[in-house]
C-alpha cells in the first residue's frame, strides 16, 4: 500500500497543494497502476479531483501556458500531420502548427513520452501547452472520429454498417426493400442527425406532406420534405434495420439499430413505430455510448449539488432517485453515477425498458413485459444474485417501488427515476403509490429533479442590455445581486443553431434531512416538503436556471423556456 512518505511527482504535489487528498492520491495511483493509464487521468475518471483546478496548477507550477480547449477552432488542428494511431495511444493532442512548431495539448507535463513521439513523427518542433484533463479527453474521442471514414461517407455511395446482432430471421421478406435510393437516403439522414448532434429523429406522414425533423438542443426542427410515395418505403427500411415486421401496420412497434459509423465509434438508435391516420410515424431515439463517460462535471451541476450527489453514491445503501419530463437527461445522470461506481470489486444490475447506453462492467436486462420479465421479477432476481448496486429504469407501480424500498433499506444502494415535476413531488408520488411513509422516510436518501436547457454558443453571444431593473426582480433575480447581473442573449452563428450550441443540465438536488422525513411520517404533501427544502435553502429548478443566467451559460429566455417561476 502506498504512504503519504512515498508519493511523489506531481502527486505530492497535488497533495501538499490541497489540490487532492492524500487517499484519493493513493487510490488513483493503485487504479493507473492496474489500468495502466496517466495518473492525472485516474483522478478525472474517478471524479475525484476537479481537473480545471489541477490545470491552472500544473500550468502555473510548470511555467507552461494554459489553453482553453473551448476557444479551439476545429480547422487549426493539423489532422493530415500526425497519424491516428499516435493519436490514440498518447494522452495528448496536436492542436495548431505555426510555421516548424507544433504545439501539444498536454494535461500532465511530468509525461515526456508524447512530446517525443510526435516530434519522431512530424519532423516539428514541439511546444506543450496545458489543458483541462477532461476537455483533452473529450477533443482526442473527436479527433479520432473526425480523422474515421465519417466525412468521407457522406457521398450517396456509402453504406453504413448496421450491427443488430444474432437476431434470427426477419419476420418478413424485406425482398424490394434495400432500394438504393431508399438506402442511402436512410443512412444520409442518420448520418445528418448525427452530425447535427440531435437528439431524435421524427419521421411523420400526414395526408398531402411528408416531413422530416430533427430535435437539436431540445427543439423540434424540420430538415426534409421527402416526396409523399417515399414514405411507406422509408418506413420499411427502418423497420428492417431494426428487425421489426414489416407486414403489421395496425399497432406500435419498438426496435433497435446499432450503427458502426467509424473505425472507433458505434452509435445506436431506439426506434418506435406508430400507426397514424396516413401512415405509420417512426421516432428514432439517438443512443451516445459515449455521454455516460463525459464525467459528472461535464452535466452542469453546481459545486454544492455535485457534492451531494458524489456522498450519495459513496453511501452503501439508500435510494436516489432522478425525476424529470421525457428528454431531460435523466439516463445520463443514472450512467455518469453508475460509471463512477462501476469498479471490479462492485457487483452492478439494471432493469431497464429499453437498455439505452451500453456500459462494460455492469449486468443489463431488458425488461420484456410479454414474456413475464417485469421490473419487479428484474428486481427479484437481482437480490437473489449478491448485487451492491441496483438501477431499475423506472419506478412505475407499487410492486416495482416496494421492492426497490426494501433493497435499499436492506444494504444496497438503489439508483431509479420516477415522473415528476420536481423533488418534493416526487415523494408524494411514491405516497399515492401506496408506499408506507415510513419505508419513503428511511429508504430515499437523495432526490435529483432536471431539465435539459439549451447553452448559449460561446462565439456569438452578446450582453443583453435591453432587460429593464424591475423585469429581472419579476423573474426571480435577488435585489442584492441584480445591478450587478451580466446577462447575455442569443444572436446566431455558423458555429451553432440560432444561438446556441449543445445543451446544461438544471438541477433541484434534495438531500431527505431529518426534518424532511418527519413531514413524510406526518403525512405532509409536496407543499409542506418544498417550504421545508426551501428553508433548508434547497434550489429550485427556478433558481438553478436563473444562476445558469446569471453565468452566462444560458440566456434568460431559455430559463423562461424550460422553468416556470
Amino acid at each position: 500500500m502506498t504512504t503519504s512518505s512515498t508519493l511523489n511527482g506531481i502527486a505530492r504535489q497535488l497533495v501538499n497543494q490541497g489540490l487532492v487528498n492524500e487517499e484519493t492520491a493513493i487510490k488513483a495511483i493503485e487504479h493507473c497502476k492496474k489500468s495502466k493509464t496517466a495518473f492525472l487521468s485516474s483522478l478525472v475518471l474517478n471524479d475525484s479531483v476537479n481537473s480545471k483546478d489541477i490545470a491552472h496548477y500544473v500550468a502555473s507550477d510548470f511555467g507552461l501556458p494554459l489553453f482553453d480547449l473551448a476557444t479551439l477552432a476545429p480547422e487549426s488542428i493539423p489532422k493530415d500531420l500526425i497519424k491516428e494511431e499516435l493519436i490514440n495511444s498518447q494522452n495528448a493532442v496536436p492542436i495548431a502548427q505555426r510555421g516548424s512548431r507544433l504545439f501539444i495539448a498536454i494535461s500532465d507535463p511530468t509525461n515526456n513520452e508524447p512530446l517525443e513521439k510526435y516530434k519522431f513523427s512530424s519532423g516539428l518542433s514541439v511546444e506543450a501547452v496545458v489543458v483541462d484533463e477532461t476537455a483533452l479527453a473529450e477533443l482526442r474521442s473527436r479527433v479520432l472520429d473526425q480523422s474515421s471514414d465519417l466525412d468521407e461517407g457522406l457521398d450517396e455511395s456509402f453504406d453504413l454498417e448496421v450491427d443488430n446482432g444474432d437476431m434470427g430471421d426477419l419476420d418478413a421478406d424485406d425482398s424490394g426493400i434495400d432500394e438504393t435510393p431508399v438506402v442511402r437516403f436512410v443512412n444520409k439522414v442518420l448520418l445528418d442527425a448525427i452530425k447535427k448532434g440531435a437528439s431524435d429523429i421524427h419521421i411523420e406522414p400526414y395526408e398531402k406532406i411528408f416531413r422530416i425533423r430533427f430535435r437539436v438542443d431540445g427543439v423540434l426542427e424540420e430538415v426534409v420534405h421527402p416526396p409523399l410515395a417515399m414514405a411507406g418505403r422509408l418506413t420499411a427500411r427502418i423497420k428492417v434495420m431494426s428487425r421489426m415486421d414489416i407486414s403489421e401496420r395496425r399497432v406500435p412497434q419498438d426496435g433497435r439499430i446499432k450503427l458502426k459509423i467509424s473505425k472507433t465509434k458505434a452509435i445506436d438508435f431506439r426506434v418506435n413505430t406508430c400507426p397514424t391516420l396516413f401512415g405509420e410515424k417512426t421516432v428514432l431515439r439517438i443512443l451516445d455510448p459515449s455521454s455516460a463517460q463525459l464525467g459528472i462535471d461535464a452535466l452542469g451541476y453546481e459545486p454544492e449539488q455535485k457534492k451531494l450527489y458524489m456522498d450519495a453514491l459513496a453511501n452503501p445503501y439508500g435510494m436516489i432517485l432522478v425525476t424529470g419530463p421525457t428528454g431531460s437527461g435523466k439516463t445520463v445522470s443514472l450512467y455518469t453515477g453508475l460509471n463512477i461506481l462501476n469498479e471490479p470489486g462492485t457487483n452492478i444490475s439494471t432493469a431497464e425498458d429499453p437498455a439505452e447506453i451500453n456500459l462494460a462492467g455492469i449486468n443489463q436486462v431488458n425488461v420484456n413485459v410479454k414474456a413475464g420479465l417485469t421490473f419487479a421479477e428484474a428486481l427479484k432476481s437481482f437480490l437473489r444474485q449478491d448485487p451492491d448496486v441496483i438501477m431499475v429504469g423506472e419506478i412505475r407501480d407499487l410492486e416495482t417501488a416496494s421492492i426497490a424500498v426494501k433493497a435499499a433499506q436492506t444494504g444496497h444502494l438503489v439508483l431509479s427515476t420516477l415522473h415528476t415535476n420536481d423533488a418534493p413531488q416526487t415523494l408524494s408520488r411514491l405516497i399515492n403509490m401506496g408506499v408506507p411513509p415510513f419505508n419513503i422516510a428511511t429508504a430515499v436518501s437523495l432526490i435529483i429533479a432536471q431539465r435539459l436547457a439549451r447553452r448559449l454558443c460561446e462565439h456569438c453571444k452578446v450582453p443583453d442590455t435591453d432587460l429593464p431593473r424591475e423585469l429581472l426582480l419579476q423573474e426571480g433575480f435577488k435585489e442584492e445581486t441584480v445591478d450587478e447581473l451580466n446577462i447575455f442573449k442569443a444572436v446566431g452563428c455558423k458555429k451553432c443553431n440560432n444561438g446556441y450550441k449543445g445543451r446544461v443540465g438544471i438541477y433541484q438536488v434534495m438531500k431527505i434531512s431529518e426534518e424532511i422525513s418527519k413531514i413524510i411520517m406526518a403525512g405532509g404533501n409536496a407543499i409542506d416538503i418544498a417550504s421545508q427544502a426551501k428553508a433548508e435553502e434547497i434550489p429550485d429548478l427556478r433558481e438553478s436556471a436563473l444562476k445558469k443566467v446569471a453565468q452566462g451559460v444560458m440566456s434568460l429566455e431559455e430559463a423562461n423556456r424550460v422553468t416556470k417561476d
